[in-house]
C-alpha cells in the first residue's frame, strides 16, 4: 500500500471506483484507501484489478460495465461511488460505428446511472453518501470527431445535476470532477503516436496539439484527479453538490 494523504476520514467507509485497473481510477481507489475507505475495485481487467486491490488492501470486483442489461437489478453497498471507468473514439460523425456510439454510451452514462440507482437506496438511509462522476473538459466543451465521449460526458454532468437535487435533503452529494488531458496510459500512447505522424517530440505534441487550448501546457497527474475527489468527500465539500470541479489548465477560461 502507498503512503498516505492528508485529507479526509474516510475510516470505515466503502468506496466503489469504477476503472480503478490503471490511470485516473487507480489514483482514485488509492487516494481513497490511503485516507481509510475500504475500496472495491471495480474494472473489466481482472489482472489488473486484482493487483490494483491487492496493493492498497481492498478487493477487486470484475464487470463489463457495457452489458448494462446485467446491472439492472443490481444492489450496490457503497457509501462513496466513483464513476469513472470510460473509453475514447476519434471518428467524424458520418463515419462513427453507430454500434461503437451505442456503446460508449452505454458505458459512460447508462452505467453510471444504473450503479447510482444501485446505491442511492442504501446511502439515503444512512443519511450520507457521495457520488462524483468522472467527467471531462469535454463535459463543458466540444471537440471534432468525439462525438460519443462528448455526448457521454455531457449527459453524465446532467445526470450527475439531478442526483443533486434528488439527494440533497437526504445527505447525498452528486459531483463531477472535469479534467482536461491525464497522463494516462491511453494519453501517453497518443503522445508516440502523435509525434510520429506530426514529426514533433512528445512535449510539442503535449503544448502544441493536445494542450493547444489550454493555458496552462502541461499534462494533468492522475494523482491530482484523485484529490479532487477526495475534496469532494470531505467535510469542507458538505455543501458542494451539483457542480463540476473542473481540472483543465484554464481551457473553459477561453
Amino acid at each position: 500500500m502507498t503512503g498516505t494523504h492528508r485529507g479526509p476520514d474516510l475510516s470505515g467507509r466503502r468506496a466503489v471506483v469504477t476503472g480503478a485497473a490503471s490511470g485516473i481510477g487507480e489514483a482514485v481507489a488509492t487516494r481513497l484507501a490511503g485516507l481509510g475507505a475500504h475500496v472495491v475495485v471495480c474494472d473489466i481487467d481482472a489482472g489488473g484489478a486484482a493487483r490494483t486491490a491487492e496493493r492498497i488492501g481492498g478487493e477487486a470486483l470484475v464487470v463489463d460495465l457495457s452489458r448494462t442489461a446485467d446491472l439492472a437489478d443490481l444492489t450496490l453497498e457503497a457509501d462513496i461511488l466513483v464513476n469513472n471507468a470510460g473509453v475514447q473514439h476519434v471518428a467524424p460523425v458520418e463515419g462513427f460505428e453507430p454500434e461503437r456510439f451505442a456503446f460508449m454510451l452505454r458505458l459512460m452514462l447508462e452505467a453510471p446511472f444504473l450503479l447510482s440507482r444501485a446505491a442511492l437506496p442504501r446511502m439515503y438511509e444512512r443519511g450520507w453518501g457521495r457520488i462524483v462522476h468522472i467527467s471531462s473538459v469535454h463535459g463543458l466543451r466540444a471537440s471534432p470527431y468525439k462525438s460519443a465521449y462528448v455526448s457521454a460526458k455531457h449527459g453524465l454532468v446532467g445526470l450527475s445535476k439531478v442526483i443533486a437535487l434528488e439527494g440533497a435533503a437526504k445527505g447525498v452529494t452528486s459531483n463531477c470532477v472535469c479534467p482536461g488531458y491525464v497522463r494516462t496510459p491511453l494519453v501517453e500512447k497518443q503522445l508516440a503516436d502523435q509525434a510520429a505522424v506530426h514529426g514533433l517530440s512528445p512535449d510539442q505534441v503535449v503544448s502544441d496539439v493536445l494542450l493547444a487550448r489550454s493555458a496552462l501546457k502541461r499534462l494533468i497527474e492522475p494523482d491530482e484527479v484523485a484529490g479532487a475527489v477526495a475534496f469532494l468527500c470531505s467535510p469542507e465539500a458538505v455543501s458542494v453538490t451539483g457542480t463540476e470541479l473542473t481540472l483543465d489548465g484554464g481551457w473553459s477560461a477561453s
